[in-house]
């Protein structure tokens, strides 16, 4: 299986994203470790600092000595400088708020995989001519499920993710409506968790998320 397949497939399977920044390195990595010792097997660190890749590196150095099987992604990726900055701190994929042929072109040429955002038709139909199979709906709670339902007739062949306002209230609407995944950040790792570290309560959180989506798959 090509690489670009195995990621597509660990999110799907997973159902969730998680995603999150934080400053500090230290509770960077206890937040991954916790996620990984919850069952999480995809990652996406955001670049929303400016420490944001030095972190990240640090992340990939314990992945690489303590989860073999993890598969970590840099998010909020603006411009090919990020692209090659990315690839340089060892990232497995790519994300990004937005299309943009920029980018898309810049990760061809480097052979790492991308997951853009997108909002409109307009966005998707830019996305399925660039053979992306993936895409990150967002913002999630500007578009809502009924975009997806309205919208995944016309794209059969894409597989959305939406992100941004996605938590258990909105779950099962989101994977009613037909998303292969949710991208869930501060709905999940929250300010409270990582400011207590509160790790515990993490656990707690993510393995409970796990099985909602799985009973919410079971029953649709």
């Amino acid at each position: 299986m090509h690489k670009r397949e195995k990621i597509i497939q660990a999110i799907v399977e997973q159902g969730v994203l998680p995603l999150y920044y934080h400053p500090d390195e230290t509770t960077s990595i206890r937040v991954l470790e916790t996620l990984y010792e919850s069952g999480i097997r995809v990652v996406e660190y955001t670049n929303r600092g400016k420490l944001a890749l030095k972190n990240f590196k640090s992340l990939q150095k314990l992945a690489g000595k303590k989860f073999r099987d993890l598969i970590l992604g840099l998010g909020t990726v603006l411009d090919s400088k990020m692209v090659s900055k990315g690839i340089e701190a060892g990232a497995d994929f790519l994300v990004s708020p937005g299309y943009s042929d920029i980018i898309y072109k810049a990760c061809l040429e480097q052979n790492i995989f991308w997951i853009p955002g997108c909002m409109t038709p307009s966005d998707l139909i830019q996305a399925r001519e660039s053979g992306i199979s993936l895409v990150k709906l967002f913002p999630g709670n500007t578009i809502g499920p009924g975009f997806v339902k309205s919208v995944k007739e016309v794209f059969p062949d894409l597989l959305f993710m939406p992100t941004g306002g996605v938590n258990n209230d909105n779950l099962q609407d989101w994977f009613r409506a037909g998303v292969s995944a949710v991208g869930i950040g501060s709905n999940l790792i929250t300010k409270f968790i990582m400011e207590n570290k509160e790790f515990d309560f993490l656990k707690a959180n993510t393995k409970e998320l796990i099985l909602q989506i799985a009973a919410i798959r079971s029953s649709i």
